[in-house]
């Protein structure tokens, strides 16, 4: 059976985020990831070998997609694969993203069977887990000694057609699948059960989980938006030209913080759209059209107090709540410092 591995440039052993930009190649020699796959297939089934490692940076895949995916599956085509894996990426959002994308277009072109995994907070899980398997991992590569492993096994379950088990017994994300089964007690009987070892402390099984939204306590209103500082906040990805900062147009792994200080209005000579999620040409001509500051600044002292000094700007496209929440916690800092009231937060 034979395997094609897909990675990233630093899984490669090419270079970090300086390298993000390289663009797909087929490695000439398996990279240490690849090698470390090879030796956990083998002792599950001596017939498994990967033939070849394909690797491709983060940032070239989620930016180019129409040249990057037809290149790399021409670049599979030519290994003759029975099997495709990509990843582990664990918590990286553009790699997660990548590996989805790349096994999905895999499966429906080539019509082999695919693998991949990561973190179930990655961006890439919430998009393809209920199109692919996605074996979850830790949030690190610090979890690569048992990621490897659970990889290697369930490939080989692929490979042989032997039965997939249920999301909790073969470790991948739940698909959303329901499958009829004859259970040993009835339902009424179940609940009870589950009900008895919840009140008892004790642990437990749903058969029905159910989602985990965010309770968000809404902040205090603004007694005297006259006299209010206002601070303007986006996930639209508005940048001052040129990205000076390299926001990533997809899964961003930060955020930017921009004067607007001399700035009447934004214009497309002085700011532009890092975001690869939506059509940028109506944001590049007029950027005020998704960060206000046009309206704003005219309200200054009438409607509103002022506006704050400084805008804080990243792109929602594919990032993960957990990064969103941390730049949350960092920049919130800052505002509440700079004595500012209240928030506009504008997204597309």
């Amino acid at each position: 059976m034979r395997v094609v591995h897909y990675v990233n440039q630093f899984f490669s052993g090419i270079g970090g985020e300086e390298k993000a930009h390289i663009e797909p190649f087929k490695m000439d020699e398996l990279p240490p990831i690849s090698q470390n796959l090879q030796k956990n297939l083998s002792k599950e089934d001596s017939n498994y070998e990967v033939v070849g490692t394909i690797a491709c940076g983060d940032s070239y895949f989620n930016e180019n997609l129409d040249i990057a995916k037809p290149k790399i599956i021409e670049m599979i085509k030519e290994l003759k694969p029975d099997l495709f894996v990509a990843g582990p990426a664990f918590n990286a959002g553009r790699y997660g993203v990548a590996c989805g994308t790349i096994a999905k277009e895999v499966e429906e072109t080539l019509g082999i069977k695919v693998l991949t995994a990561m973190y179930e907070e990655n961006p890439g899980a919430d998009m393809f887990k209920k199109d692919l398997y996605i074996l979850q991992t830790k949030d690190s590569a610090a979890g690569m000694r048992k990621a490897l492993p659970l990889v290697a096994k369930f490939l080989v379950k692929l490979g042989n057609n032997e039965e997939i088990k249920t999301p909790q017994e073969d470790g991948y994300m739940p698909r959303g699948i329901r499958v009829n089964y004859f259970a040993e007690d009835r339902g009424s009987k179940r609940a009870v059960s589950m009900l008895v070892k919840k009140l008892n402390g004790e642990d437990f099984v749903t058969e029905y989980p159910m989602p985990d939204f965010d309770r968000v306590e809404p902040g205090k209103a603004v007694l005297d938006i006259k006299k209010a500082k206002i601070a303007l906040v986006t996930s639209g990805g508005i940048v001052p030209k040129g990205n000076p900062d390299r926001i990533e147009s997809s899964s961003a792994s930060k955020y930017g913080k921009y004067s607007i200080k001399e700035f009447d209005t934004l214009t497309k000579d002085t700011h532009e759209t890092a975001h690869g999620g939506y059509d940028p040409v109506c944001a590049n001509d007029d950027p005020n059209r998704v960060l206000p500051v046009d309206v704003l600044k005219e309200m200054e002292g009438n409607e509103i107090g002022s506006l704050f000094e400084y805008f804080y700007t990243t792109v929602g496209n594919g990032t993960s709540v957990a990064s969103s929440k941390a730049y949350a916690s960092e920049f919130a800092k800052e505002l509440v410092e700079a004595s500012v009231d209240a928030v506009i937060l504008t997204s597309t």
